[in-house]
């Protein structure tokens, strides 16, 4: 069957409900399969351990992805990533002959926008992409895996679901990341809850909330709600800075009256909205304490969640309390391009940091607590970087997120 007769089929299962993928791999070649993609540009840079890419033409949508990992020839670690380097298995150990089965649920997007009635205000049909989104896994038309360590794939199936969505909406420290060596706590947040609930990624390097607002990343967001679902909200990184006048935000008056209009159009909607604190930087005193760079817009989520009963977590403290614990020496090996960035973090620290949400919506929103799976992350004694083995994923691209 060729690629472009199995893409064909896929999107038809999609919209019949049916399975869309069951392909058994055993005793197969990865390369055999429709929607196979090698190494790519980053396959060189390692040793030959059958890293790859699977993808398939779907429409927007959830999807539970089921996979038999394992080999009857050898053991194996696989970790697998989906769309824009979402991790969702991490390290999967499995001996020779042994196989098991894991299961997860991933958010499928395009940046279409419904048409709007006549006479209604014209913003335009799409999502405002740029040259990295167009680039990326996270606004093409198909859904792709990507199988990192040393893959032992036995069998991919995949089919249609219906989930609770977590959406996010935010800044570089939250967004989907496209290339190493930059990574979010957004992109670690899947593998650290279970396949009842789906996180949708919206967030943008660079977004302030104005902006998430202008390139109607916000409009496609409220398109896709639906009630049950929940928006997790942190920006403060961006809408900072004064020197950018089109959409600064100041902490006192402006920034809590959009984080209360983003509250407003979730609930209209019957979506939960959660507020979350800004990462700090890693700025360190001479005295091996972390430096306030956020702190009064900090102040002004933990209020404003307070004033309008709103669930609230508070990563700025926790981040502290993480960087700290590590130390001016430890801390940057959490941070991209070692350590010479102070925003961003990279796999080790953005896993650091997703664990610390984590633990906090297993703490404090009890409706969605049963599907967190990893709880017991102390921010004051956060593990070391050798303790959190995360595989890198195959491209590669020193450019630097937008924002700081």
């Amino acid at each position: 069957m060729s690629l472009t007769t199995a893409l064909a089929l896929a999107v038809a299962s999609a919209t019949s409900g049916a399975p869309i993928v069951d392909i058994d791999l055993a005793g197969k070649a990865p390369e055999e399969i429709p929607g196979y993609q090698p190494g790519g540009s980053g396959a060189e840079r390692r040793d030959p351990s059958g890293e790859f890419l699977y993808s398939v033409s779907l429409p927007q949508g959830t999807y539970r992805v089921t996979l038999t990992l394992g080999d009857k020839r050898s053991a194996g670690r696989t970790t697998v990533k989906a769309e824009s380097r979402r991790l969702f298995l991490r390290d999967v150990a499995t001996r020779r002959g042994q196989l098991v089965t894991r299961t997860f649920l991933v958010d499928v997007r395009d940046a279409r926008l419904p048409r709007q009635p006549a006479g209604a205000p014209r913003f335009g049909q799409a999502v405002l992409l740029d040259e990295r989104d167009l680039a990326s896994f996270s606004w093409d038309d198909k859904l792709t895996l990507e199988f990192l360590g040393q893959p032992r794939v036995a069998a991919i199936h995949i089919e249609p679901a219906d989930a609770p969505r977590l959406f996010l909406a935010g800044d570089s420290t939250v967004a989907d990341q496209y290339t190493e060596p930059f990574t979010s706590w957004g992109q670690m947040l899947p593998a650290m809850l279970d396949d009842h609930l789906v996180v949708a990624n919206h967030a943008k390097s660079g977004a302030t909330m104005k902006s998430f607002i202008a390139q109607l990343r916000f409009s496609k967001m409220l398109t896709q709600m639906r009630a049950g679902d929940w928006l997790f909200i942190q920006f403060g990184h961006n809408d900072q800075k004064s020197e950018w006048p089109m959409t600064y935000l100041d902490p006192e008056l402006t920034y809590p009256a959009y984080l209360r209009s983003y509250i407003a159009e979730a609930r209209r909607r019957g979506v939960h909205p959660v507020l979350v604190t800004s990462p700090e930087r890693r700025n360190f005193d001479d005295s091996g304490k972390i430096k306030d760079t956020l702190g009064a817009y900090a102040a002004a989520v933990r209020k404003v969640a307070a004033d309008e009963n709103v669930p609230l977590i508070d990563l700025n403290r926790d981040s502290i309390a993480i960087m700290q614990a590590l130390g001016p020496d430890v801390s940057p090996q959490a941070f991209a391009d070692n350590g010479k960035d102070r925003t961003h973090n990279n796999n080790y620290g953005a896993w650091l940091f997703a664990a610390a949400i984590a633990r906090q919506v297993a703490e404090k929103i009890p409706e969605i607590a049963p599907y967190v799976v990893l709880r017991n992350f102390d921010p004051s004694h956060p593990p070391l970087p050798g303790a959190v083995p995360i595989a890198a994923s195959i491209p590669l691209d020193e450019g630097k997120p937008e924002g700081s």
